[in-house]
């Protein structure tokens, strides 16, 4: 599957998002760039498929899907990545928290990219599609089961009521009983969650919109999906997804999404809003 996202998204951050779709001719290639970007700006395609050990067309048709005729105009979109990126290291040392400030710097590095992948027209329709649902599912597993309870709370907590359902079979239970007026929200990070997917084809067969929230273009989950929110992932690659599972990407998109919701329904939101703080004032001790 070649790439269909923002034509803005820098050169890792298409590998990070159609990486799990390569084949493993493509993937030594794509290896190699976010290994040593700045070495292969200076190469030719043929220098690259020898470095790799593919063929020339290899390169070529790894250039493709990410989204560039060819490897001359990948070399630019990476040299201009190159001089976007550059920043100078700073060494916090070796205690914890010379770790987690080296890990923030990181995170900090990489959230310009977060919505680059993201297209107006898909976030328009799942704005519209949220706003106007009659009934809205809010579903994920594992790791981005706390995000789907979340956006669950902050989307009622403005006047659209949404459901959470946290056990699987549960999900596909309430994703059956939706119709054509509803939708669905599943968040998963891998995009590839047996579960979400199990939720997402039961809400398929009642014909209510599916919207999904991840990090890969490619994913089980996005050929499911009616509207598809693609986040580039927070460290880059599929691998760092798989083992360090960050949900700040997601974390921001949602937050981000629900006041864009509530600006939509306008007074209702207003008013719903204000109650809740009032409910939040009640509960809150001296």
């Amino acid at each position: 599957m070649s790439w269909t996202g923002n034509d803005d998204a820098t050169v890792t951050t298409r590998i990070s998002t159609v990486r799990n779709s390569l084949q493993p001719s493509e993937l030594s290639v794509v290896a190699l760039i976010v290994a040593d970007a700045e070495g292969v700006v200076e190469m030719t395609a043929q220098d690259l498929s020898d470095r790799a050990g593919v063929a020339r067309s290899s390169v070529i048709r790894t250039c493709q899907k990410l989204g560039y005729r060819g490897f001359a105009q990948l070399r630019v979109a990476l040299t201009r990545e190159l001089a976007q990126t550059l920043v100078t290291e700073r060494d916090y040392g070796e205690s914890a928290l010379g770790a987690i400030r080296a890990d923030i710097d990181g995170l900090a590095a990489t959230l310009p990219r977060i919505a680059s992948v993201l297209s107006e027209d898909a976030v328009e329709r799942a704005v519209s599609t949220i706003v106007g649902a009659g009934r809205l599912l809010a579903l994920a597993s594992g790791l981005s089961s706390p995000l789907a309870l979340d956006v669950g709370m902050r989307l009622t907590a403005i006047g659209r009521p949404t459901e959470f359902v946290a056990d699987p079979i549960g999900q596909q239970i309430a994703a059956r009983q939706l119709t054509a007026a509803d939708a669905v929200l599943i968040i998963s990070g891998s995009g590839a969650s047996e579960a979400s997917l199990k939720a997402a084809r039961a809400a398929r067969q009642t014909g209510a919109a599916v919207v999904v929230i991840t990090s890969f273009a490619t994913s089980p989950l996005v050929s499911l999906a009616d509207i598809s929110l693609v986040v580039a992932p927070a460290g880059g690659t599929f691998r760092h997804e798989l083992e360090h599972t960050s949900r700040v990407p997601h974390v921001i998109l949602i937050e981000s999404l629900v006041d864009v919701v509530a600006a939509r329904l306008g007074d209702h939101a207003r008013t719903t809003r204000s109650a809740v703080l009032e409910i939040l004032s009640d509960n809150l001790s001296e």
